[in-house]
């Protein structure tokens, strides 16, 4: 029976996607070639079928193809334009798709983008975003730290502010709640000790656990300053979790993987590794029960 709520996984890559431009390791040379259309930003779709109702999480530079993917995820209703898009910060994979949004493309009227109060401002204060604004593309939802906002009598949606970059504005998870399961979604954090709150804690009280994995470990960027982009290892990570019971480690699945990231190669010994240890890597179009 079908669930009457899903999640599907639209795209589990880095904001600069894969190939990255310019390029020219191993990892990105063939693809440059032969592209790899399951290599999409890291965005996630929700469909609630009961209340004919889609919303988008992340507006990435990949979202015609992931608008059209979610559509399709909804087989008992036509809504090509969701009800909603959600944002979780202001870093180029996570918001830039709002350019398609307006006046040069689909030139939307009034689609609902959810925001924290930093991200409203930074999007009405600066061109070309505020244009979305006074055309009407969009309108704005405000959203708290951890406020539910309730969608539906079978879906709710909870931002949780976390530590970031945040040259343009917050940073934040959410926690995806359906009609029995609960879904964690923190594609970016600078360190899980940074966090006010105890990561195992938060996914001992989920049934799902979509996290940052941008990185495997330090081997994979020598030639930059990591203390510029912080973000837990996938090897720091599995050492916190490690401790866990496997019912509990199952629930992790790695997104958000740099172009450097082994974890895009399932022959990569790293990527059995991850496997081997309970976890799981988040696979394109991927759909999830709610």
């Amino acid at each position: 029976m079908e669930s009457s709520v899903s999640l599907v996984v639209l795209g589990t890559v880095q904001d600069a996607g894969s190939p990255q431009i310019a390029c020219e390791k191993a990892c990105c040379k063939e693809l440059f070639d032969n592209p790899d259309h399951t290599r999409k930003v890291v965005a996630l779709g929700v469909v609630d079928h009961e209340h004919k109702k889609s919303y988008l999480i992340e507006a990435t530079p990949d979202i015609g193809e992931q608008l059209k993917a979610l559509d399709g995820f909804s087989p008992s209703f036509s809504k090509p334009i969701p009800d909603g898009i959600f944002l979780t910060h202001a870093h180029i994979g996570h918001y830039t798709g709002l350019m398609y949004i307006g006046y040069e493309a689909l030139n939307a009227t009034k689609l609902t983008a959810y925001v924290m109060p930093k991200m409203r401002s930074f999007l009405s204060s600066n061109g070309p975003w505020d244009q979305l604004i006074s055309k009407e593309n969009i309108e704005f939802k405000d959203l708290e730290n951890n406020k539910r906002e309730v969608l539906s009598p079978a879906l709710a949606i909870t931002p949780l502010l976390v530590p970031h970059r945040d040259e343009y504005s917050e940073t934040v998870g959410y926690i995806i709640e359906g009609v029995s399961k609960k879904v964690l979604f923190i594609p970016d954090i600078d360190k899980w000790a940074k966090w006010g709150k105890n990561i195992v804690t938060v996914v001992s009280g989920v049934d799902y656990a979509f996290v940052d994995a941008t990185f495997y470990d330090n081997e994979e960027i020598n030639h930059r300053d990591i203390s510029e982009i912080p973000h837990p290892f996938v090897i720091e990570s599995m050492a916190l979790f490690d401790a866990l019971s496997a019912d509990e480690r199952k629930k992790i699945h790695f997104i958000h993987l740099n172009h450097t990231n082994p974890l895009l190669n399932k022959e990569s010994p790293q990527y059995k590794e991850v496997l081997s240890r309970g976890y799981n890597v988040a696979e394109f179009h991927q759909i999830v029960g709610l």
